[in-house]
């Protein structure tokens, strides 16, 4: 198990449950380093002060917040753990809700709560209290500087609390000058709705991954091995200037790929059918030479 980033406890009411938390995700992103591309050195990064021109040590460096140009309040350690918020400390559920009235907009990251030995009992209550409801509960949590607002659920027998932006943080959908309500035609919709209905299927996140990291992994590997790496362009995507065209051509397409691919007992019949045919005009073409 990997180290638990911060503890606390999940207050309810009168009830604490001690829990340590643990990211519960991981990103799969390639990462790179610059390079020097005359000798192949790695390029390094140095904190320099703009002020003197020197290279500064990580025990010198201090955080400030910049109240006007070039003017900043520094705070220490001490200053944020004399942040007097109940939420330091714990993982505070304030109220319950149902799970579809969060926009999904304001999720942010996800981590595991898991209980301390004490705290088993109360963890299991609570989650099959909520269970029963199918309830999500509101809380508020403060670690890495910041204060959360997060929704915590349960995946399986485990909580999952789940960070989530300030309403103050999410912008506002902006669309200039563009009219996004545009006059839609009944049969339009209609065929909109036979492509949905075709694409309609059960969600499997386990049917998903990631082609493009899976490409450039290959890319990498074939060029470790001294393959030379062959560029192949994109046939360019036919411009269907109507509407209703593309919605047609979008359901036959959809579909086609729905069809059942042939399976591999009527695959190994074909070229058995085809071979009596491909000897009879070489038998026929001696014959005539004859």
């Amino acid at each position: 198990m990997p180290r638990a980033m911060w503890k606390g406890a999940i207050s309810f009411g009168l009830v604490t449950i001690p829990v340590a938390v643990y990211p519960a995700t991981e990103e799969k992103t390639l990462r790179f380093n610059q390079l020097h591309d005359e000798d192949g050195g790695r390029i390094r990064y140095k904190r320099v002060c703009e002020k003197d021109g020197e290279e500064v040590t990580f025990e010198h460096i201090v955080k400030g917040y910049e109240v006007e140009k070039d003017r900043y309040v520094v705070l220490t350690d001490e200053d944020f753990d004399a942040v007097p918020v109940a939420s330091s400390r714990a993982i505070d559920i304030v109220q319950f809700v149902d799970f579809d009235e969060i926009d999904p907009v304001l999720f942010k990251k996800s981590y595991y709560l898991v209980p301390e030995e004490t705290g088993a009992k109360a963890y299991s209550l609570l989650r099959e209290a909520m269970k029963e409801d199918d309830r999500v509960g509101i809380a508020k949590v403060s670690f890495r500087d910041k204060e959360h607002i997060a929704a915590l659920r349960f995946k399986d027998d485990a909580f999952v609390l789940e960070t989530m932006y300030w309403p103050d943080e999410i912008r506002e959908a902006d669309f200039g000058d563009v009219d996004v309500h545009q006059e839609v035609r009944d049969q339009e919709l209609t065929m909109a709705r036979q492509l949905i209905d075709s694409l309609t299927s059960e969600w499997d996140p386990a049917e998903f991954s990631d082609a493009y990291r899976e490409a450039l992994l290959e890319i990498v590997e074939a060029k470790l091995n001294g393959q030379e790496i062959e560029i192949v362009e994109a046939e360019p995507a036919a411009k269907v200037v109507d509407l209703m065209e593309a919605l047609k051509a979008s359901v036959a397409a959809a579909k086609k790929d729905a069809e059942p691919a042939p399976t591999k007992k009527a695959a190994a019949k074909k070229p058995a059918a085809r071979k009596p045919a491909a000897r009879k005009p070489a038998a026929r073409k001696k014959a005539v030479g004859e």
